[in-house]
């Protein structure tokens, strides 16, 4: 069998339509099929490859790495150098009081470890979510997700947990000296880039203090320079008690990891002993990849040309079709009427070799997250492709 057919008959499967793309190598912002056919990728992995596919500094980090080690030992035994850089570097972009890391492997362990954490320190029962969040797909993190439809099939869930909605300040009333936290991202990824006002946030942070409720902020799609700033809470004028991230932490490698203060963390230590545990957490050449990640970023300056490069699109891409663009920074959504008139169009910039895709909540709406390496001519390129896949699905499909 081909590698299509042992794809299907031997990968798990989660949808009856997967894209069946066959990609043999990448590199920078676009991947290459065995038949030499090139896409330009404006989606990087889902918010995961921030410096590109197979940045040569990252790869260099992997291999120096991968000469020295590979796994040693679970997590937080022994002390193991890119473990310990990680951290120091991870702690050098965030405020003072987010000063110990825990390091794990994906976003979705980063809420568990969170949400643990939040509970153990607070000794309080209940959570906080928001409407249409999304914060992974284990069981926990799916409890404080936001979409009944994703979360039906698998309940009963994690108990104790409250939604309110996103951005809407009177609903921070129902957080109370019961809450032991209130998760939620800093910007709405899968409900189609979503933006609270900084007052919001300001808020949030004011009642969540009174109330001894710890903020956690995800920041797994928003953080490490996608939105023009390092860490997207930056531009909102607060800090979490918790920060949790992954996908562009690791420049394509799996990894993330859950932060907070050392005070914070330590109820991790006792009562019970081991109060949190993972095996492969921080491998030492993910982490390795993930330091390279932060000092490509912050020496390359990736985050100083961000919002220039989303202007761009937004100049670029218009269209009687597309009904609007939320952003933050090259956090995109470009808005079309439905997902009936939106899929065609993906389906078009695929075969046109640009992907592109939609959201879990929000399927009108199409995902504009490329590498923050993309350059000008890359974006010129990207959006006339765009722009003729919707003339030729109107040829296809003429209105009615």
């Amino acid at each position: 069998m081909n590698n299509r057919q042992l794809f299907l008959s031997h990968l798990a499967q989660t949808t009856d339509f997967p894209l069946m793309l066959e990609i043999d190598r990448a590199e920078g912002v676009f991947l290459y099929g065995p038949d030499g056919s090139r896409y330009l990728d404006l989606i990087s992995g889902i918010g995961v490859s921030n410096v590109g596919h197979r940045h040569p500094k990252v790869l260099e980090a992997m291999r120096m790495q991968s000469d020295k080690y590979l796994h040693l030992m679970v997590y937080g035994e022994y002390v193991q150098q890119p473990q310990v850089q990680l951290a120091e570097a991870l702690v050098g972009t965030l405020p003072a009081a987010l000063d110990n890391v825990y390091l794990v492997n994906s976003g979705s362990e980063a809420v568990e470890g969170a949400l643990k954490l939040a509970k153990r320190y607070t000794n309080r029962p209940e959570v906080i979510c928001c409407e249409n969040a999304y914060h992974g797909s284990s069981h926990g993190a799916l409890s404080v997700g936001g979409n009944e439809q994703f979360k039906r099939a698998y309940r009963p869930l994690v108990p104790g947990v409250r939604q309110i909605r996103y951005g809407i300040p009177e609903d921070l009333n129902q957080i109370t000296e019961n809450t032991a936290a209130i998760i939620i991202e800093t910007i709405q990824g899968e409900a189609g880039v979503r933006v609270a006002e900084r007052d919001y946030f300001l808020a949030l942070r004011e009642k969540c203090t009174k109330t001894g409720a710890l903020l956690i902020l995800d920041e797994i799609q928003a953080g490490f320079g996608r939105t023009g700033t390092f860490w997207a809470f930056e531009q909102m004028g607060i800090q979490p008690d918790i920060l949790v991230c992954a996908k562009g932490m690791g420049g394509g490698m799996p990894i993330g990891a859950f932060i907070a203060s050392k005070h914070l963390m330590s109820v991790l230590k006792s009562n019970p002993l081991l109060g949190h545990i993972t095996t492969f957490g921080g491998h030492p050449v993910s982490a390795a990849a993930s330091l390279a990640t932060i000092r490509v970023i912050q020496e390359e300056q990736l985050t100083s040309g961000v919002d220039e490069k989303a202007n761009l699109f937004k100049r670029l891409l218009v269209h009687p079709k597309i009904q609007g663009i939320r952003n933050q920074g090259l956090m995109m959504a470009l808005v079309f009427e439905s997902f009936a008139v939106l899929k065609p169009i993906i389906d078009r910039c695929i075969a046109n070799g640009v992907i592109t895709d939609w959201f879990l909540f929000c399927d009108q709406a199409m995902r504009i997250a490329p590498p923050l390496t993309i350059t000008e001519d890359e974006i010129v390129f990207a959006c006339k492709k765009i722009l003729q896949s919707i003339e030729e699905q109107e040829t296809i499909h003429p209105p009615l």
